[in-house]
């Protein structure tokens, strides 16, 4: 029997005097490079910043996280997913949520976005391309996420498929389970769909310009959110 399922969520907004800002993108696409760069101009401006990382590199979940993004250690991908987001909720309360009604800055490589894309890579039915599918996939992850604080300023580092694998191939590191090319086609697909379905949440950024052309448009998107 088929159904017909749809469904309306927003998300919590930031009320504090903090600014949350998160960089998103599919490996390889220069997002934490941008995010490092971007900590380092608020830290020589005297702005308080917090630079942080989804998901966190610390705590037994976080490490238990990259035992399996490392493969050395296998379980199912539905569990990974529950992981990703016991991380996240744990992450919110102890480091953004603090942070920001600090008064400080948040700059966060990857937030709970990335739980739908990589939700929906996932699946690895040969029909993860199917519009209901990816659907229903993206409802059963925002079922987890819609209580989590939405950034102020999400900025999106577009670059084409193969620009990606070909920056992952010259990077000095293990590929993780993520960064293998099969997946990474699946991961941006879910990124496509999300960014249809929620324009209004992503500042697109051209990934295929310099560093530091990337650096001067992120800095100028902030800056007018700042004053």
């Amino acid at each position: 029997m088929e159904y017909k399922v749809s469904f309306i969520t927003d998300f919590l907004r930031n009320n504090s005097s903090g600014l949350y800002i998160a960089i998103e993108g599919i490996d390889g696409s220069g997002k934490t490079t941008q995010a490092k760069l971007l900590t380092d101009f608020f830290k020589e401006k005297k702005h308080p910043v917090v630079f942080t990382h989804e998901p966190t590199r610390k705590g037994l979940i976080g490490k238990l996280i990259h035992s399996v993004l490392q493969a050395k250690m296998n379980i199912p991908s539905v569990a990974l997913q529950y992981l990703f987001c016991a991380d996240r909720a744990v992450h919110q309360e102890q480091v953004i949520v603090p942070s920001l009604e600090e008064g400080k800055i948040v700059v966060s490589d990857r937030c709970f976005w990335s739980a739908i894309a990589y939700g929906i890579a996932d699946r690895k039915s040969e029909n993860v391309a199917n519009t209901a599918e990816i659907f229903t996939v993206a409802q059963s992850v925002l079922s987890m996420y819609h209580q989590f604080m939405l950034p102020d300023i999400t900025f999106f580092m577009d670059i084409p498929l193969n620009a990606a694998i070909h920056r992952l191939g010259d990077m000095n590191k293990g590929k993780e389970i993520y960064e293998k090319s099969d997946m990474l086609h699946r991961i941006k697909k879910g990124y496509d769909w999300m960014l249809k379905e929620f324009p209004k949440e992503f500042v697109m950024i051209n990934g295929t310009k310099s560093v530091e052309e990337i650096q001067i448009e992120i800095r100028k998107i902030v800056g007018e959110k700042l004053k």
